[in-house]
């Protein structure tokens, strides 16, 4: 009797440490300042009884993969547009289960201070992948240097420029390296969150112009496939995060303390 009570206290132990694990939620995140945001709301998460366990990647690729596959619960790294375009390329079964942060983007400059001192035929650059392309070019669109042509809105790229008065040239280079390129260009599309990563948090907040509110297309979205949208886990973790005071003390710090660098998004809807 001894030994088959023994068994089932082990095969209870086994079972109940197997539904434990099955119930901590598991999200991908970029490394930097998007895992570091979602890392604010851990705390949180767990004093509500929510077991939170945060997969950093650094490519954008895994962290879709990884949903997909069911090895990830969420995943926190893309906006909209990068999502959709995912989607019509592999054909993910995707939902989007809330909204997060929206890093607003800027144009950027180290040779003038206005845009009245751009010269003709100055160089500009802008990301050279479809998705954040449209964006910089709409954002040069609202500082009156170019026209795009009607109807091209966020999937606009160079082609698409109709007036372009001052006959800019423009460069187009990877995202990431945006940083870098402001050295060789007359202007440059940036991400102020490079710059504070790159270790620049001040010429992160010596942008000629930024996107704002109106650019929520671009908000990092919290990603899950179709199958599991519902799950209550998913739904209490996004309400803990856009309702953590920790996480917006952290989406602060993290964009060097200046609130034109970002947007929160889900009170902007």
């Amino acid at each position: 009797m001894k030994k088959i009570s023994l068994i089932l206290s082990l095969v209870s132990g086994l079972l109940l440490g197997g539904l434990a694990q099955a119930q901590t939620l598991k999200i991908g995140a970029s490394a930097g300042v998007h895992a570091d945001t979602l890392a604010a709301a851990v705390a949180d998460a767990r004093k509500a009884g929510l077991d939170v366990k945060i997969v950093e990647f650094t490519d954008w690729t895994t962290p879709n993969e990884a949903v997909a596959s069911g090895d990830l619960d969420l995943n926190y790294f893309q906006h909209q547009a990068f999502l959709d375009n995912a989607i019509q390329q592999r054909g993910y079964k995707f939902a989007v289960a809330g909204i997060g942060v929206l890093p607003n983007i800027g144009l950027f400059s180290y040779k003038i201070k206005s845009f009245d001192e751009l010269k003709p035929g100055a160089k500009v650059a802008v990301a050279s992948d479809p998705v954040n392309q449209g964006r910089g070019l709409q954002l040069l669109e609202k500082a009156g240097l170019i026209k795009l042509r009607d109807g091209a809105g966020a999937k606009a790229n160079v082609n698409d420029i109709a007036s372009n008065p001052k006959k800019l040239k423009f460069v187009e280079v990877e995202g990431p390296q945006l940083v870098r390129a402001i050295d060789d260009v007359d202007l440059a599309q940036g991400i102020p969150a490079h710059f504070v990563s790159a270790g620049k948090p001040q010429f992160a907040s010596a942008g000629l112009l930024y996107s704002g509110a109106s650019d929520s297309y671009y908000a990092i979205r919290f990603v899950s496939r179709q199958d599991n949208a519902n799950d209550p886990r998913i739904k209490q973790f996004v309400k803990i995060f856009q309702e953590s005071k920790a996480v917006r003390e952290q989406v602060h710090k993290l964009f060097a303390g200046d609130a034109k660098l970002y947007t929160l998004a889900w009170l902007n809807k």
